[in-house]
């Protein structure tokens, strides 16, 4: 049994949590990252749209005493995919059961899952994109008709046995959205796509945060922060943390807008939100590689990164900013890029009209100059 230390330093035992068949998380579990997670959709800020659709889905399944219907959420990540999926199960009343794709080896450990769940449960996959394909193949009866195949035995002896599961809810949350087959998405009632957070939502965000944390902050200081969290709620609190340790440090605790520059700063967090390696990506592609096209492996091995990191983690912002455009050539950085890093903006290429079109073979060749005199 692992131990965890209480408020007055002693030691209370706390249970191991490992592989899939983890129990729901707590708020010890979690630390600080959980307090600062809403537990209700009025909590909850931004996402108005996927908010208003959860709560029409959410009334109607209580008002018929039915579970939720399956839901997808997708979206880049740091968005709230995982506290939506929270959100739900606590509006439902029911449980939560956490675990992630890559955590699902064998079909035998999904079936243990989905065996364990009450009526009415709530099942969040993480990273479902990464489901094996054999496990993936035992979610479909589960999810459409509630009950799963299990195989008793080896060779001849072997039977096929169908155990009935309680009617749940799956939530699946995914990075990458066109990696999910086309018979899984099709077994969502719902799928939502979770987008950047404006600077307005991450403001309440970040206020909220800073109450749960007990710190203090001025308000042209939590503009400041939202302005640099890369429209993602997940780096709003991390900043928020950050600085909150600044302000503490070298000033009274209070977070002022002075103190929050410096902190960020430190950081290398800029007026956009753009950190030491999203530059050093944005001129390896500029300095190295002339502004590019260039490949993404030929991209993360120049910076030393992988290439899911660079595809998941850094072009989203970064797309969506203007500064880094996707060919199928390879990655061109953007006009903006070159204003943003103080750069020679590079003059556009002029092509003369007369080389981009090709003569036919049937042309007539042009008539020879009448000479002089």
């Amino acid at each position: 049994m692992a131990t965890s230390r209480d408020g007055e330093g002693g030691r209370r035992p706390r249970p191991e949590r490992s592989g899939p068949l983890a129990p729901a998380p707590t708020v010890e579990d979690f630390g600080v990252e959980t307090t600062l997670r809403p537990r209700r959709l009025d909590q909850y800020f931004g996402q108005e749209a996927v908010k208003r659709n959860l709560d029409i889905a959410i009334r109607a399944a209580k008002a018929r005493e039915e579970p939720l219907d399956h839901v997808l959420f997708h979206g880049p990540p740091g968005l709230g995919k995982t506290t939506l999926a929270m959100i739900v199960a606590a509006e439902m009343g029911v449980s939560i059961r956490i675990t992630s794709g890559p955590a699902i080896e064998r079909s035998g450990d999904l079936a243990s899952l989905l065996t364990s769940l009450q009526s009415g449960d709530v099942l969040f996959i993480d990273e479902i994109h990464r489901l094996p394909l054999a496990v993936e193949e035992v979610l479909y009866p589960a999810m459409e008709d509630f009950s799963v195949d299990i195989i008793l035995g080896k060779g001849p002896k072997a039977r096929d046995v169908r155990l009935r599961l309680n009617r749940f809810t799956l939530i699946g949350a995914t990075t990458r959205f066109a990696l999910i087959s086309q018979p899984l998405r099709d077994r969502f009632g719902a799928a939502y796509r979770l987008d950047f957070y404006d600077e307005e939502a991450l403001g309440r965000i970040l206020r909220r945060s800073a109450t749960v944390l007990g710190c203090t902050i001025e308000d042209a200081a939590v503009v400041e922060v939202a302005r640099r969290s890369r429209g993602t709620a997940r780096v709003a609190n991390r900043l928020l943390r950050r600085v909150r340790d600044y302000a503490d440090v070298e000033g009274d605790g209070t977070i002022t807008l002075d103190l929050a520059r410096a902190a960020l700063e430190r950081l290398e967090i800029d007026e956009l939100g753009l950190d030491a390696m999203d530059r050093e990506l944005l001129r390896a592609i500029i300095e190295r590689f002339n502004g590019g096209p260039v490949g993404l492996d030929t991209l993360a091995a120049a910076i030393s990164e992988e290439p899911d990191t660079i595809m998941d983690v850094y072009e989203p912002y970064l797309l969506k900013l203007g500064f880094l455009q996707r060919t199928p050539r390879g990655r061109i950085a953007g006009r903006l890029a070159y204003v943003h890093l103080g750069l020679e903006v590079p003059a556009p290429s002029v092509v003369p009209v007369a080389s981009t079109a090709q003569a036919s073979l049937f042309d007539a060749p042009p008539a020879p100059e009448a000479s002089a005199g």
